[in-house]
C-alpha cells in the first residue's frame, strides 16, 4: 500500500486522540531502528504480511509473519512527525536478489496505526495509558522464517518467544522479548 492509504489509516485512527495537532506520516527507508535522532522517540512494532513480499526478479511472493516496521515519533510545536521503515525481505531463489517491501494488509496497517497512536500518547503526550498492544490477525505461514534473507534479522532486530521451564510446576512458558537483539541461528 502507498503512503497516501498509511496516512489515511492514521489520521483516521487518532482523530480527536491527538491533541488537536497535526501530524504527518512519511516512509523513511533511512530511519536506523534501534537509533531515533534526538529528541525523537521509537516504537518497534511485527506484523504480517498476507500476500506478501514479492521477488522484483522471479516475481516469486511469500507471506511472513515476521514483518518488522519501525515506527520514529516526534512532536515539537504543535506538529508531530513519525517516519516508518517497513523492513525488507529477499527472495531466498534468486542470487543476489534485491530487498522487497512487504504489502501489509489493511486489516493490520488498521492495527498498527492504533499501536503506534497509543504510543504517540504515551510517549509525545505522557498520557497514563496501559502498555499493551492491539493484536494483528496471523496468518497460515508454511515455510520457516529464512533469517539470511531477512533485514531484521541482518539488522539484530527480532521479536523473539522464547521458552523457560517452570520448576514447580514442570511446564513450559513462553517469554516474549521484544525488540531483542539477537543472534539468528540458522
Amino acid at each position: 500500500m502507498e503512503i497516501s492509504e498509511w496516512t489515511r489509516i492514521f489520521q483516521n485512527e487518532g482523530k480527536g486522540l491527538l491533541h488537536g495537532d497535526n501530524w504527518t506520516l512519511m516512509f523513511d527507508s533511512n530511519i536506523v531502528p534501534e537509533s531515533p535522532e534526538y529528541r525523537w522517540e521509537m516504537y518497534i512494532r511485527n506484523t504480517s504480511a498476507r500476500s506478501v513480499f514479492e521477488c522484483p526478479e522471479c516475481l516469486r511472493g511469500w507471506p511472513s509473519n515476521r514483518v518488522m516496521v519501525v515506527f520514529h515519533m516526534r512532536l515539537m510545536n504543535g506538529a508531530g512527525t513519525v517516519k516508518v521503515r517497513r523492513l525488507r525481505q529477499n527472495c531466498k531463489n534468486c542470487y543476489e536478489a534485491q530487498m522487497a517491501d512487504p504489502v501489509i494488509a489493511s486489516d493490520n496497517i488498521n492495527t498498527l496505526m492504533k499501536n503506534l497512536v497509543k504510543k504517540i500518547r504515551i510517549k509525545c503526550y505522557h498520557e497514563n495509558l496501559d502498555q499493551g498492544n492491539y493484536n494483528h490477525p496471523r496468518f497460515d505461514v508454511n515455510s520457516p522464517h529464512e533469517p539470511d534473507h531477512c533485514e531484521g534479522c541482518m539488522t539484530g532486530i527480532l521479536f523473539e518467544s522464547l521458552l523457560q521451564l517452570d520448576t514447580k510446576t514442570g511446564n513450559y512458558k513462553v517469554l516474549i522479548f521484544k525488540s531483542l537483539r539477537v543472534l539468528c541461528i540458522h
